[in-house]
């Protein structure tokens, strides 16, 4: 791998440099690059010197004069240039693991890079990281991290990752904190393991290191019919008494599924601090809500409208809420369709997983002028669901028109697009 430029930010300095998509960085000032963490550091300079391999393979070698803080405007395909981390684990918990054949391959990649939760906010398990991992991170002060604790305990986290050096994760937490290294932490809860007595043990552990720890996010496993293992799934017992013991704690949040488990209320936004792991679904019906909160409907649509929202168990709750205001805009109506995962099992609950064929199923029947989806249904920037099929297809099968929202905590695309339709 290496550091090949995926697009040019339009009005930049590399537009000038008439740097394109295709070439490769080959150095900069001499020094060849491992990481976007590289890159940004030696380009922390007023002048310097890029060496660039053009795609007709012609090298050029550009001296530059800039701004201190002034950015190159480079996109590149990876952030790390070399070899990513690969993830040694066997996670009884694992995801990944538990795929059919024939998904999109990039789905069936495991890494466990902390370049990448630096980053990006990938989770890291801290079982490949080397003394020399170690040394960088302390020079050049990197942080915060992502780290999958799960538990504190060394012979079970031995036994839920399946690797024997799983068990020294309290050891490199510690050594954060020693180095003044933050990181946000996220525990997998499965009910039998790493719960109950399990869990206590591990947030009293996380709160001896103090303000080293930013947050922690409680997440339920997640069991689908292909899982070989023999899992449970968090019930309603086991959600209440996690919402208990979490409670006990500062900066702990559970993720909605508990709450929804529980059969109680979504917590109000103070519950969640920052907001600062909603990739793991911990405070993203909250966002959603309280962004709508500040929306400003209009009154009234020229002609009639019917919306159909179709959307994940999870979410349903939400957009059951949304709807109820949506509704008093004249001549719109709106329709909450949950999608139920036959693919992946009925446990599954979440719209990050839902495929085609269950969306097609769900929409069977139902008639409206268009249908809204959430972009995290597709891989980023495109159009294709897990399964490998694509929103084309779905239109094809339903014949249905699709308003996909691409910021999945707001709805201000979807009532922009409503005032522009407004008396």
């Amino acid at each position: 791998m290496s550091a090949i430029v995926n697009k040019v930010l339009e009005g930049s300095i590399a537009e000038e440099l008439e740097i394109e998509a295709g070439d490769e960085i080959v150095s900069i000032d001499e020094t060849a690059m491992s990481d976007m963490i590289d890159y940004n550091y030696l380009c922390k300079t007023d002048l310097l010197t890029i060496e660039i391999k053009k795609k007709n393979g012609e090298i050029e070698v550009v001296e530059l004069e800039k701004d201190y803080d002034e950015d190159l405007g480079i996109v590149f395909e990876s952030a790390v240039f070399d070899r990513v981390k690969p993830c040694l684990n066997k996670c009884i918990f694992c995801f990944v693991d538990q795929q059919p054949k024939g998904l999109r391959e990039t789905l069936y990649v495991k890494d466990d890079d902390y370049r990448l939760s630096y980053l990006q906010g990938t989770y890291i398990t801290l079982t490949n990281l080397t003394e020399k991992d170690k040394d960088r991170i302390k020079r050049m002060h990197l942080g915060p991290f992502y780290v999958s604790v799960h538990t504190t305990n060394p012979e079970l986290r031995v036994k839920m990752l399946r690797n024997p050096n799983a068990g020294n994760a309290l050891e490199n937490l510690k050594w954060f904190r020693k180095n003044k290294i933050p990181f946000h932490a996220q525990i997998v809860l499965c009910p039998g393991y790493n719960d109950g007595a399990e869990l206590e043990r591990t947030l009293s552990d996380l709160a001896e290191l103090k303000n080293t720890v930013l947050s922690v996010a409680i997440v339920p496993v997640g069991v689908t019919q292909f899982r070989v293992e023999e899992l449970k799934q968090v019930d309603k017992a086991c959600a209440i008494e996690t919402l208990e013991i979490a409670s006990k704690y500062k900066k702990v949040c559970c993720s909605d599924e508990f709450f929804l488990l529980a059969d109680r209320e979504i917590p109000p936004a103070k519950y969640y601090g920052n907001f600062s792991q909603l990739e793991d679904g911990v405070g993203s019906i909250r966002m959603l809500l309280e962004d709508f909160k500040k929306l400003k409907l209009p009154e009234s649509l020229k002609s009639p409208l019917k919306i159909i929202f179709a959307t994940s168990f999870a979410a349903q709750k939400a957009l059951d809420e949304i709807c109820l205001k949506l509704d008093k805009i004249k001549n719109l109506e709106t329709e909450v369709v949950p999608v139920r995962s036959n693919y992946w099992g009925r446990d599954i609950t979440v719209a990050g997983l839902i495929t085609t064929d269950d969306l097609i199923e769900a929409l069977k029947g139902k008639s409206g002028d268009f249908v809204v989806i959430p972009s995290v249904m597709m891989r980023p920037y495109s159009e294709d669901f897990l399964d490998g099929k694509t929103l084309s297809y779905v239109r094809e099968k339903t014949g249905k028109e699709f308003f996909v929202i691409q910021n999945i905590y707001s709805m201000k695309e979807l009532t922009e697009y409503l005032k522009s339709l407004s008396l």
